[in-house]
C-alpha cells in the first residue's frame, strides 16, 4: 500500500508552492507526522509532515520546482517496497564568462585597513630640549612664574568602517521571497488608491512607564519589554472606534466588510526577507499578552517555523519602520486591507510642554506615526481621526493595568 504526499492548502489565497528542500531521500524511512520536506509560498516557508510512516519510495517534485495546491509531491510506501529513483536534477546552466576581476568575493584578498592613529599621536609636538641649569637667583630676585604648556589638539574619533558586502559585483537568481513580496505589493498598488498621512506623538510618559516596568517584566515574563506592544495596543484599541480603517472592500460583490476583530499583522525582518505573521484578536490582549505574542511570532519567523495560520487572516498591519532608525516611511497597504500603520523611530529632542498656563521647552520622546490607506475606503479625515486617536492613547500612557 502506498500513500501520496500532496501539497496542502497553505493559507488564504495561496494557490501554489515551491519545494525548497527534501528532508528525506528516496529509500529513507520516515515516521508519520515527521517533517518530510520544506515548501515556500508567497506567505510562509513551512515544513510538510509525512502523512504516514514508511519509506520514501518516490520524489515526484524536485527541489526548486513550483506546483499547485493538491499536486503530488512524493510517495510513501511499506518498508519492503522497492524504492523508485528520484528524478535527476536539472543540469545547472553553464556559467557566464566573467572578467578576471569578477572572481568570487571570498577569494579576493581583503584590504587591511590602516591603523587609526589619534591626531595627537600622528602629529606629536616637537620634543623640548633639556633645559639648561638655572642660574642661582639673586638674593633679592622675584620668582618667575612657570609657563603654562600649550593645549594639545583634540583627538578626532575615526570614522566607522563599513565592511563591503559579499554581494558586490555578483549576479544572483531572484529569490522567491523577493519575487513574492514584489508581486504582492505591485498588486496592491495597482488595485488600490493609496496615500499616506503622518502625525507626531509625544511618548515621553510612555517611555518612562516602560523604563519603570521593564526590569520587573523581564523577571516575571523572561522577555524584554520593547515599546512595540504599547503601539500595537494603542493601534488596536483605536481600530475599535474607527472600523473604517479595519475593513475590506469586496469589489466583485460591491460590498465593504467592517471587521469585528483586530487581527494585526506585524512586519518582521528576517534573513530570508520580510515576513508578516498575525497577532490574532490583538484588541483583546493586554500589553503583556501582546509582548508574548510578538516575541513568539518574531522568533518563529526568524527561525523559519511559521505555520500557514500564523500568516493569514490579517485585517490591519503595523510596520515598525523605526527599528532601524527611520523617522517615518510611506508604507504600502497590503492586499485585501484598508490601511497600515508605520511606527517611526522614537527620538529625544526639544519640544513644547504646557505647564499650567505657561509653555516651556523640554526634552521629549517624540515619534512619527504614518498611516497609509486605500482612498476607496478611507478619506483623509478618517485617517486623521484614527491617527489622532492613536496619539491620544499613547500620550495618556494609561497602560499600568495591562502590564
Amino acid at each position: 500500500m502506498t500513500v501520496s504526499v500532496t501539497l496542502p492548502a497553505l493559507g488564504e489565497s495561496v494557490t501554489e508552492g515551491t519545494v525548497t528542500r527534501w528532508l528525506k531521500q528516496v529509500g529513507e524511512r520516515v515516521e508519520a507526522d515527521e517533517p518530510l520536506l520544506e515548501v515556500s509560498t508567497d506567505k510562509v516557508d513551512t515544513e510538510i509532515p509525512s502523512p504516514a510512516g514508511g519509506v520514501l519510495l518516490e520524489i515526484t517534485v524536485a527541489e526548486d520546482e513550483t506546483v499547485e495546491v493538491g499536486a503530488r509531491l512524493g510517495v510513501i510506501g511499506a518498508p519492503d517496497a522497492a524504492p523508485v529513483a528520484a528524478p535527476a536534477p536539472a543540469p545547472a546552466p553553464a556559467p557566464m564568462a566573467e572578467a578576471p576581476q569578477a572572481a568570487p568575493m571570498a577569494e579576493a584578498p581583503q584590504a587591511v585597513p590602516a591603523p587609526v592613529v589619534p591626531v595627537a599621536a600622528a602629529f606629536p609636538e616637537p620634543a623640548a630640549p633639556d633645559p639648561a641649569p638655572a642660574p642661582a637667583p639673586a638674593p633679592v630676585a622675584a620668582a618667575v612664574p612657570e609657563r603654562t604648556p600649550a593645549p594639545r589638539p583634540p583627538v578626532v574619533p575615526a570614522a566607522p568602517v563599513t565592511a563591503a558586502s559579499s554581494l558586490r559585483g555578483r549576479t544572483v537568481p531572484l529569490p522567491r521571497i523577493r519575487r513574492a513580496i514584489g508581486d504582492n505589493l505591485k498588486k496592491a498598488l495597482h488595485e488600490q488608491a493609496q496615500l499616506t498621512s503622518t502625525i507626531e506623538a509625544d511618548v515621553t510618559r510612555l517611555m518612562r512607564l516602560r523604563n519603570q516596568a521593564k526590569d520587573r517584566f523581564l523577571v516575571r515574563e523572561g522577555l524584554k519589554l520593547s515599546p512595540m506592544p504599547f503601539f500595537i495596543k494603542a493601534a488596536a484599541q483605536a481600530l475599535k472606534a474607527h472600523p473604517v480603517v479595519n475593513a475590506r472592500i469586496n469589489e466583485a460583490e460591491g460590498t465593504i466588510t467592517y471587521f469585528d476583530t483586530e487581527n494585526v499583522g506585524i512586519a518582521v525582518d528576517t534573513e530570508n526577507g520580510l515576513m508578516t505573521p498575525v497577532v490574532k484578536a490583538a484588541g483583546d490582549l493586554s500589553v503583556a499578552g501582546l509582548a508574548r505574542a510578538v516575541h513568539d511570532l518574531a522568533d518563529r519567523a526568524r527561525g523559519g517555523h511559521l505555520t500557514p495560520d500564523d500568516v493569514s487572516g490579517a485585517t490591519f498591519t503595523i510596520s515598525n519602520t523605526g527599528s532601524r532608525g527611520v523617522l517615518f516611511d510611506t508604507v504600502i497597504v497590503p492586499p485585501n486591507q484598508a490601511a497600515i500603520l508605520g511606527v517611526g523611530a522614537t527620538v529625544r529632542r526639544p519640544g513644547v510642554v504646557r505647564d499650567g498656563d505657561e509653555e516651556v521647552i523640554g526634552i521629549r520622546d517624540l515619534v512619527h506615526l504614518s498611516l497609509s490607506y486605500d482612498h476607496r475606503l478611507v478619506d483623509g479625515a478618517d485617517a486623521a481621526r484614527y491617527l489622532t486617536a492613536v496619539r491620544t492613547i499613547l500620550e495618556s500612557a494609561t497602560f499600568e493595568d495591562d502590564l
